[in-house]
């Protein structure tokens, strides 16, 4: 089913935008970002925890989080970004796009569908530009429960209010989407 969702977007894309040849490049090209993001956050947030435990973790994901998605963004020359239905950072807020895909991410799942194999590539215009848009879905792991769970530890709780007054990312059970990797690239 993905690649027939996939060939579909693919197929629907104006032929003019990108050359064939270009589109899967782009998409393998988004999905190692995904998991170069992925690689390098959870190592930080291992160590993190075993240094201080999970409320140094809440801080270390606030400040660690945002400079690996700045650093991809300056190597690979996309906007690099993770985004919430539920967000905790000011740069969690999910774009009307993105809120799209991600309530298509939640029905996939609640249809049985494997999160880890989800995702979607699109060209959409974006402020009148062709624009690459790429999704993966974030499931909610065991160790994301001290601080996204349904019941989270008093400390915990204080040091998240503290850092993020607004937060919404709460309440997670094993397995769910918590958000997801987001990324866009203008098309030259």
């Amino acid at each position: 089913m993905k690649k027939l969702i996939l060939t579909a977007l693919i197929t629907a894309l104006p032929i003019s935008v990108m050359a064939n040849t270009e589109i899967p490049a782009k998409h393998a090209e988004a999905r190692q970002i995904a998991k170069e993001f992925g690689g390098m956050l959870k190592p930080e947030l291992g160590k993190a925890m075993k240094s201080g435990g999970p409320v140094h973790a809440v801080g270390m994901c606030k400040d660690k989080a945002p400079e690996i998605a700045k650093t991809l963004s300056e190597k690979t020359g996309w906007d690099v970004n993770r985004v919430s239905l539920k967000p905790r950072a000011k740069t969690a807020y999910a774009d009307s796009w993105e809120t799209e895909t991600l309530n298509w991410f939640e029905e996939q799942a609640a249809a049985g569908k494997d999160i880890s194999k989800l995702e979607k590539f699109e060209i959409v215009k974006v402020d009148g530009q062709d624009t690459i848009r790429y999704m993966k879905p974030m499931a909610t792991g065991a160790v994301c429960l001290t601080c996204h769970g349904e019941t989270i530890p008093q400390g915990v709780a204080d040091k998240v209010k503290e850092l993020y007054p607004h937060d919404m990312a709460t309440g997670y059970k094993l397995g769910q989407i918590r958000g997801a990797f987001s990324f866009k690239q203008a098309v030259n």
